[in-house]
């Protein structure tokens, strides 16, 4: 690239820095921005990558992260999301074994660090963009834009747009995947002085190991990475005369970009993931008119995002955005209004007499645009309306084009009001419950947001508001299925049986294959004295999910009800086959054959429990019970004071250890711990009857011994 002097750098009211002061001074930015999320929670989809993600544990074979995708899926699977993301995996598995567990700061302020350093390296990119690449004698690379890159690049620091990314952990794809873009872009860049094509083949492995970072599905990874690829090129290539080696250099671009693909395809498969209407709807318009239509204007809400990032929400599905149905709605102005203004700039760019302007405008633009494509809806269907994690690149066009386009002091101000809404965004991404609340006013239309907030509430035991959320997200999306199997396990806890059965038969006959929903519709029904019904849904769930051991012990639970106790046997063996900690299931064996009178045999079930879960107080209560009718006081004796250490104000527990006592006639024991008993639950009327006897019995004692 030849040196080009930039005729309005020195109109930016800016300090020129020193290179290494302008990374410092957007990096402090970047700080000040998302600082206040680094003792954020795991919030939204943090739950299912992060938390429940097994890939992370360190007990989990390493080799686990090259065959699942992002969410711990495997592949192969049917229901895999087919996100292959195995470095943004390995990264969480690194702060999981960092930190000793999952502890939320240390993904945090890594995230933080990311953007941090991604946003000191927009300097070296802004400038090369906007001046071109030129050295001293040196060798050392000049900056012809000091001041307009720094601006871009504090603007890109300060992008609220950035949050989901940011503050959101799962959000640290996108971080990896600019980082690795600017890595390549940076040694291509290096490449493309001198010839040098180690730098060349280096620029091939940093794309290879950038294109496992990227952020949506299969074939959304596949093309953007080509795009960066090609972006890589074109940005260097822009305005530059032809030079020698460009051929080759394409050719092992090409080559690179070939090899990547089929790699990609060999792992992954050609099918893609299976979105849903609710997704992404106007992919689903019959109509290719209005879906053209409706594509339009989710472009304009892009722009608007970025132009104004003060509405912002972590999800725009579920009737966020309503479908334009006719092309005389009035939001069709909205993409008018953003084609006229594409158009404008396109036209500057080509047909401007200002060559400078000419370079800004285009390079900006295609930085804008070409890694938004894979986001767009035109080479294949995505999974989302709107998702500002995808803009997060993009937003550096973006910020170039505002730092050329508004060269006075408002554009400092509009600095100031970015970094205040960053601030303000950053930390209602500190927890699920201001994050769910803030997108109300965002997308009061959105089902799933009045699902989350009510889904919030439940999870902190606000039962009563959560109802009220999920039945506006039933009645705004009524197939909602997770809103009606949610509010019918509340309604089931309050013992609203009915309209709980009516609730979840209704999303078993939307969703056939919800093995939640049949499980759920089963303990209603057994609640119901429905039995037929309810042993039917349990089954159902079981066909649908066939590693079910919570339905194999409600199964268990029917079952004794009915008396049909080896039916219930085998139904909790199998919830422990198949979850060797259900405690639960454990427990209710224990307790079923002491009940029947199959004390040897619950005594080797309670054992057997034991040596997989040995701090369970619950199974130590309900052998020592076992053992102190087989007359094995001491070891019984030992267990119940074994679980007293662990729950002290078990007052069965205590009442149970002087019914021992009191059979092995060790009685000033025994009336320590019925006193115990009572005071912990004075209501206990078992416990009091035996206590009034010992105390008739210790009273006789007394008036016989003799002084």
């Amino acid at each position: 690239m030849a040196p080009t002097e930039v005729n309005w750098d020195h109109q930016i009211p800016l300090p020129k820095l020193s290179p290494f002061h302008a990374k410092v001074a957007v990096a402090l930015v970047a700080l000040l921005c998302f600082i206040n999320s680094y003792d954020g929670d795991f919030v939204f989809d943090d739950s299912e990558a992060i938390v429940n993600n097994k890939d992370l544990n360190p007990a989990t074979p390493l080799n686990n992260i090259w065959r699942n995708d992002f969410w711990g899926s495997n592949l192969s699977s049917n229901n895999s999301h087919k996100s292959y993301r195995p470095l943004t995996v390995l990264t969480f598995r690194l702060n999981y074994l960092m930190a000793g567990g999952l502890h939320p700061v240390g993904f945090h302020v890594l995230n933080i660090g990311l953007h941090s350093l991604i946003s000191a390296l927009m300097i070296d990119m802004f400038s090369i963009l906007i001046g071109g690449l030129a050295y001293d004698g040196n060798g050392n690379r000049l900056n012809h834009a000091p001041k307009a890159s720094l601006l871009a690049g504090l603007l890109f620091a300060a992008h609220p747009v950035h949050t989901e990314s940011v503050a959101g952990i799962v959000g640290r794809a996108d971080l990896l995947c600019a980082l690795f873009f600017q890595l390549s872009f940076l040694t291509y860049c290096k490449a493309f002085r001198g010839g040098r094509f180690l730098y060349l083949i280096w620029t091939q492995a940093v794309v290879v190991v950038d294109s496992s970072t990227l952020n949506n599905a299969n074939m959304i990874r596949f093309a953007r990475c080509r795009n960066y690829y090609c972006l890589s090129g074109v940005l260097c290539q822009v305005s530059e005369r032809v030079r020698t080696g460009l051929l080759i250099r394409l050719a092992l671009l090409a080559m690179g970009g070939a090899s990547l693909l089929y790699a990609r395809w060999k792992i992954m498969g050609t099918g893609p993931p299976a979105f849903t209407e609710v997704d992404n709807p106007a992919s689903f318009a019959e109509n290719v008119f209005l879906r053209v239509i409706n594509y339009n204007y989710y472009y304009s809400l892009n722009a608007w995002v970025l132009l104004c990032p003060w509405w912002l929400c972590f999800d725009w599905s579920m009737g966020c955005v309503p479908l334009i149905k006719s092309a005389f709605d009035w939001r069709t102005a909205w993409l008018l209004l953003l084609w006229c203004f594409l158009i404008g700039l396109i036209s500057q760019a080509l047909c401007s007499q200002d060559s400078q302007r000419r370079r800004t405008l285009t390079l900006g633009l295609v930085l804008l645009v070409v890694p938004f494509l894979p986001a767009c809806n035109i080479f294949f269907r995505v999974g989302f309306v709107i998702a500002e994690r995808v803009l997060y690149l993009s937003s550096a066009g973006y910020c170039l084009l505002l730092a050329y386009g508004l060269l006075r002091a408002s554009l400092l101000a509009l600095l100031c009001v970015y970094v205040a809404r960053c601030a303000l965004r950053s930390h209602q991404w500190r927890s699920e419950q201001s994050l769910f609340t803030s997108a109300l006013s965002v997308c009061p239309l959105n089902a799933k947001v009045h699902y989350n907030v009510g889904k919030n509430l439940a999870d902190r035991g606000n039962t009563s508001a959560a109802i009220k959320y999920y039945r506006e997200a039933v009645r705004l999306h009524p197939t909602y299925v997770h809103a009606m199997n949610n509010l019918g396990n509340i309604l089931k806890e309050r013992n609203e049986l009915v309209e709980a059965e009516e609730l979840l038969a209704k999303a078993v006959l939307i969703q056939p294959d919800f093995a939640a929903a049949w499980m759920n519709l089963g303990i209603v029904q057994n609640s119901l004295k429905k039995f037929k019904e309810a042993e039917q849904s349990y089954w159902n769930a079981i066909q649908f999910r066939k590693k079910y051991p919570d339905c194999y012990y409600n199964l268990g639970r029917l079952y004794a009800d009915l008396n049909r106790h080896l039916d219930a046997l085998n139904a909790w063996r199998n919830a422990t086959v198949l979850k060797p900690d259900h405690s639960l299931a454990w427990n209710n064996m224990v307790i079923l054959l002491d009940n029947t009178g199959n004390l040897a045999q619950a005594e080797a079930i309670g054992r057997e429990a034991l040596k997989l879960l040995p701090n369970d107080h619950t199974i130590m209560f309900s052998l020592a019970n076992v053992l102190g009718k087989l007359q094995k006081y001491k070891e019984s004796e030992g267990f119940f004071l074994q679980a007293l250490r662990i729950n002290p104000n078990a007052a069965s527990c205590h009442g149970n250890l002087a019914v021992l006592y009191h059979r092995w006639g060790k009685l000033e024991l025994a009336k320590k711990h019925y006193e115990l008993s009572l005071k912990l639950d004075p209501e206990a009327a078992g416990t009091r009857d035996n206590y009034n006897m010992l105390r008739r019995k210790l009273d006789q004692l007394y008036r016989t011994t003799p002084p």
